[in-house]
């Protein structure tokens, strides 16, 4: 025990000595999830339109103070003719032009219908479709408030209910993904290169002739990088609560033993790529670029899984972070109990021992 915590001890040393690798340990993981927190969303805010009011009424003024009012939209100019429209698009000013024909008030006082022209830059579908969504839904608001409880013929009334994320914030889905992908790449980058480096440097000649098993070699390579993963889960939740404002709805013990074992799981693929990368290049490589897109494309959080194919979607059962994310979401922001997640649990587990013993297996004890 002396001789593992020796060695866990000289770990600690020179991540403590090499003060670039410790501000990458702790520094980034801050820095990506307050990057990606805020700029990984599908929310789209204050986007600037036009309006053409060709009306004038109080009717169309009460409208355009509920597009205004709203933090979807931001006024940017009040146009005076049709013409006027593509050429702000030109400009590229703004994202939606908002039309609102003669007689509007009229129509609603006579006919009780009216029409509104929503004209969005569908270069961009995503925000096009998003952005007059959330007009549509203004306008509908505005016209249950003035029809009260007057009964228009063959009118269908539709509630909505969100669960979980009423108010559609984007961070509510981004955030456990960030938090997969951060964990997965710092810790898998972190162990990579510490037993290829022993061999670069020439120092695993002494690791090989002292008494330690290789086992205990291996994981006391890995501990403290678990110890320093701690620190940032820790950081990692505070932000996601204080300044994203992501609620912890389940149980935070439950989601901190779920955290450590999806970081013991990267530490273990860490270790793997370290006993099987012959340089420090070679490791950095595959735990950066090997795991990025992967991590990216087939975790669930960025891209719906059931839009892609059978094979991909087989594929994606071999991800880590499709498993933690999936534990993170239903603990953190469902806020249910660990009966929920005990089959990622136990998936996740699995992973964690053979990712392990592999590289316990491929760790040679003799250099050639």
């Amino acid at each position: 025990m002396k001789q593992f915590i020796a060695f866990v001890k000289k770990e600690f040393i020179h991540i403590w000595r090499d003060r670039q690798t410790l501000l990458i340990l702790l520094g980034m993981p801050i820095v990506q999830i307050v990057i990606f927190g805020f700029a990984l969303t599908n929310e789209v805010k204050n986007a600037k339109i036009a309006i053409l009011d060709q009306s004038k009424d109080a009717a169309t003024a009460s409208l355009i103070t509920e597009l205004a009012s709203s933090r979807y939209f931001e006024i940017e100019k009040e146009l005076s003719s049709y013409q006027q429209i593509e050429t702000e698009f030109h400009k590229g000013k703004i994202k939606m032009a908002v039309v609102l024909p003669s007689r509007f008030q009229e129509d609603l006082l006579h006919f009780n219908k009216a029409s509104v022209q929503l004209i969005a830059d569908a270069s961009d579908p995503n925000v096009a479709n998003t952005l007059t969504n959330y007009a549509t839904a203004i306008i509908m608001d505005y016209q249950k408030r003035i029809t009260q409880d007057r009964q228009l013929p063959y009118t269908i009334h539709t509630e909505m209910r969100m669960l979980y994320n009423p108010q559609q914030k984007g961070a509510f889905n981004f955030v456990p993904g960030v938090m997969a992908m951060v964990l997965l790449l710092v810790c898998t980058m972190m162990t990579a290169i510490t037993i290829v480096k022993e061999k670069e440097m020439g120092t695993m000649e002494i690791m090989l002739v002292s008494p330690m098993k290789p086992i205990m070699v291996v994981v006391a390579k890995a501990f403290p990088y678990l110890v320093l993963s701690l620190v940032n889960i820790t950081s990692i939740l505070l932000l996601s609560r204080f300044v994203l404002g992501v609620p912890i709805n389940g149980s935070l013990f439950l989601l901190v033993v779920e955290s450590i074992l999806f970081t013991m799981v990267s530490l273990s693929l860490g270790l793997l790529v370290s006993t099987s990368a012959e340089s420090q290049q070679t490791a950095m490589f595959i735990s950066l670029v090997a795991l990025l897109l992967p991590t990216i494309m087939l975790s669930g959080f960025m891209f719906p899984l059931e839009n892609m194919p059978l094979p991909l979607r087989v594929v994606s059962n071999l991800i880590p972070a499709k498993w933690y994310y999936n534990i993170v979401k239903s603990v953190m922001i469902k806020g249910l109990p660990f009966q929920a997640v005990w089959k990622e649990t136990l998936i996740l587990a699995g992973m964690m021992v053979f990712l392990l013993v592999l590289a316990i297996r491929k760790f040679k004890i003799r250099l050639s």
